[in-house]
């Protein structure tokens, strides 16, 4: 993959026109389309057919977690729009299993959620896990890989770890990146492109620091750059 194909643009805008607006600016600078909730209940769907039938890369950002049968029949039809990537929350293996029951003979490549980036040890004892984030997440790839699922979402803080413990024959894809200087958010484990790479991300998905930019294209092509020296 060239750098630009790593990088994944989540279009957290309301409407479908402020992300083709958005796509159109971002230009040939990122590989991958990320439409998630807030968009997916705005049209999102549609938006999605139409880009996978352009040859456009769509990741459906849809964190299913449901019985079996639902989360079956969801991942059929996002299948059926085209879509390149799927996530799905990883806490059991029936769910995971559901999903790839559902996707059949599609390319969809489905990626089991670890833990939020916004979380941290103390959300997760709110939730009743005496584990720590990164005591979950490789807990929670382990189960993706009895499942045989494509990949993980995953911070950058535990990326290393997942590789080192799960082999390199499946993706790891790492929300949470913040380039040096910019704010953290809402996101609790965050790291810089480079060092996400570095420590063994495929996939890097980005928003605000795109999505809110004064020129959205250029703080894409910064971030390329950042990942082909990392790839270096």
């Amino acid at each position: 993959m060239s750098a630009s194909d790593r990088l994944i643009v989540a279009l957290d805008v309301p409407t479908p026109d402020e992300a083709a607006e958005l796509i159109a600016r971002v230009g040939d600078n990122a590989g991958v389309w990320k439409i998630g909730l807030e968009l997916l209940f705005a049209g999102g769907a549609e938006l999605a057919r139409r880009l996978s039938d352009q040859g456009q890369n769509v990741f459906v950002d849809a964190k299913l977690l449901d019985i079996p049968h639902t989360v079956e029949r969801a991942t059929a039809n996002i299948a059926a729009l085209g879509a390149a990537f799927l996530t799905v929350h990883g806490h059991d293996i029936k769910t995971m299993e559901a999903a790839i029951r559902g996707r059949g003979s599609s390319d969809l490549k489905l990626l089991a959620v670890t833990v939020l980036t916004s979380l941290d040890k103390s959300d997760l004892e709110q939730q009743g896990s005496a584990m720590t984030p990164a005591e979950l997440v490789l807990h929670r790839a382990q189960l993706r890989r009895e499942a045989g699922f494509d990949g993980v979402i995953a911070s950058g803080h535990e990326a290393a770890a997942i590789r080192e413990a799960t082999g390199d024959d499946f993706l790891i894809v790492t929300p949470g990146i913040r380039p040096a200087g910019t704010d953290a958010g809402d996101q609790a484990r965050v790291m810089t492109p480079a060092r996400a790479i570095a420590a063994g991300a495929d996939y890097l998905v980005v928003g605000r620091p795109i999505t809110q930019a004064e020129d959205p294209g250029a703080a894409a092509l910064s971030i390329v750059k950042e990942i082909e020296q990392a790839l270096v």
